[in-house]
C-alpha cells in the first residue's frame, strides 16, 4: 500500500511515522523548502495536557496525556520530563486560584518550595502550581529528528512541491496542510500566534513556567544554553506578517515580570505563525473516498498530533487488511466482492 501525505509539519510527520512503522510505503509532499515550515516552527513544544485543560475541553487531556510517551519512544532523549510551573504575581493571586479550579493533577507550592524547584525564582512568588507529570521538548529539534528518522525508514520527501502534488498511484492521500486550507475548508479559521527567543546567562530554568496575567498569559520554555522561547499571543487573525510592536512589548513586559534579568536579555528572534482552528479549537479527521483530511490543531500541535496520527494509521491499516482479505476471498472464490465502504467521517472535536 502506498500513501501520499501532503504537508510536513508536525501533523504530517507524525502520521508518516505511524504509517511507516506499520510497513506502509509513504511519500510526503511539502510546499515549503524544509519540514516544519508553518506554525510548527514557532511552537512552544509544551506537552502539558493538564495545564491546557484550563481553557480546553477534556478531550485535550484524553488525547494529550500520551504525547510525552509517544515522543519519547519516537525520539529518545528529546523529551524533558520536569513538569510545568504555574505562577502569578501577588496582585493576580486570584488568577492562580481560578486556574487551579479548572485543572487537575497538580501540587500547590509555597514560596520556599518554588525556590527549591527553580532557584532563579526564589522569593519572587508566594504560591505556585506544579504539574509534575507534564513535559516539554524543543519543537525544531524534534522536527529535524523526526525528518531524519523518517528518511532512514525509507519515507520519500518532496520539498517545494506544488500544492496539488499528484496523488496518482497512491492508495490513500492524507492532507495535513494546516493553515493552507483556510478559506477552502468549512469553519476553519486562522489564529495568529507570536513568539520571541531571548538569550541570557543570568536566568536558569529547568521547566516551562507559565505566568498568569489577566491580559496576556505568558509561558517561557527553556531551550538550553541560556535560550528561552517566550510566547504566545492568540489573536483572531490570519495575518502572517511580522510581530506587532504591541505584542512584542506585551511579551517582553511579561518576561520581565517573571524575572528582571530578562530585561537585559538579547532578543535573538521574533516570529509569527497562523494556527488552523475550528470553532471548538479541536482537531478533526474527515474522509472523502481515499482522502483523509487532518486539520485544526489550534495551539495543540505537538500535544495532540501523536494521538491523531495513531488514529489515521489505524484506519489506513484496517483498509489495507480489508483489501488483503478481499483479494484472498476473490482468489479462493473466483468471484469479485463489492468494494468496501469508505472510511466513515471521523470526529475528534465536539460541537459539530
Amino acid at each position: 500500500m502506498r500513501v501520499l501525505i501532503r504537508g510536513a509539519g508536525v501533523a504530517g510527520l507524525t502520521v508518516a511515522h505511524e504509517l511507516a512503522a506499520n510497513g506502509i510505503e509513504v511519500t510526503v509532499a511539502e510546499i515549503a523548502a524544509r519540514p516544519g515550515g508553518g506554525a510548527s516552527w514557532f511552537a512552544g513544544g509544551m506537552l502539558a495536557p493538564w495545564c491546557e485543560r484550563e481553557s480546553a475541553p477534556e478531550t485535550v487531556v484524553t488525547l494529550g496525556c500520551r504525547a510525552a510517551d509517544w515522543w519519547d519512544d519516537a525520539l529518545p532523549g528529546h523529551v524533558v520530563r520536569n513538569g510545568t510551573l504555574v505562577v502569578a504575581p501577588p496582585r493576580d493571586a486570584a488568577e492562580l486560584t481560578r486556574f487551579a479550579a479548572r485543572t487537575s493533577i497538580f501540587d500547590w507550592l509555597d514560596s520556599e518550595e518554588v525556590g527549591v524547584l527553580e532557584p532563579a525564582l526564589m522569593g519572587r512568588f508566594r504560591k505556585a502550581l506544579f504539574f509534575r507529570k507534564e513535559a516539554h521538548l524543543d519543537p525544531r529539534r524534534a522536527i529535524a529528528g523526526l525528518f531524519d528518522k523518517l528518511a532512514a525508514m525509507g519515507v520519500r520527501f518532496h520539498f517545494n512541491a506544488a500544492p496539488d502534488f499528484s496523488g496518482a498511484g497512491f492508495d490513500h492521500i492524507v492532507d495535513c496542510t494546516g493553515a493552507h486550507c483556510i478559506g477552502q475548508t468549512a469553519e476553519l479559521r486562522g489564529v495568529r500566534g507570536e513568539m520571541l527567543l531571548l538569550e541570557t546567562p543570568d536566568v536558569t530554568l529547568s521547566r516551562p513556567v507559565r505566568l498568569l496575567h489577566p491580559r496576556i498569559p505568558l509561558y517561557i520554555v527553556p531551550r538550553g544554553n541560556g535560550v528561552f522561547m517566550v510566547g504566545a499571543t492568540m489573536i483572531e487573525s490570519e495575518d502572517r506578517g511580522p510581530v506587532s510592536a504591541r505584542s512584542l512589548m506585551e511579551l517582553l513586559n511579561a518576561a520581565y515580570a517573571l524575572h528582571p534579568a530578562f530585561g537585559e536579555a538579547r532578543v535573538t528572534e521574533t516570529g509569527a505563525g497562523v494556527r488552523p482552528a475550528f470553532p471548538d479549537n479541536l482537531p478533526r479527521l474527515e474522509s472523502n473516498g481515499e482522502t483523509i483530511r487532518v486539520n485544526g490543531f489550534y495551539r495543540h500541535g505537538f500535544l495532540l498530533a501523536p494521538s491523531i496520527a495513531m488514529e489515521v494509521a489505524a484506519h489506513i491499516t484496517a483498509s489495507r487488511n480489508s483489501k488483503s482479505q478481499q483479494r484472498a476471498h476473490r482468489s479462493s472464490q473466483g468471484t469479485p466482492l463489492a468494494n468496501p465502504p469508505h472510511i466513515n467521517p471521523l470526529q475528534i472535536g465536539a460541537g459539530r
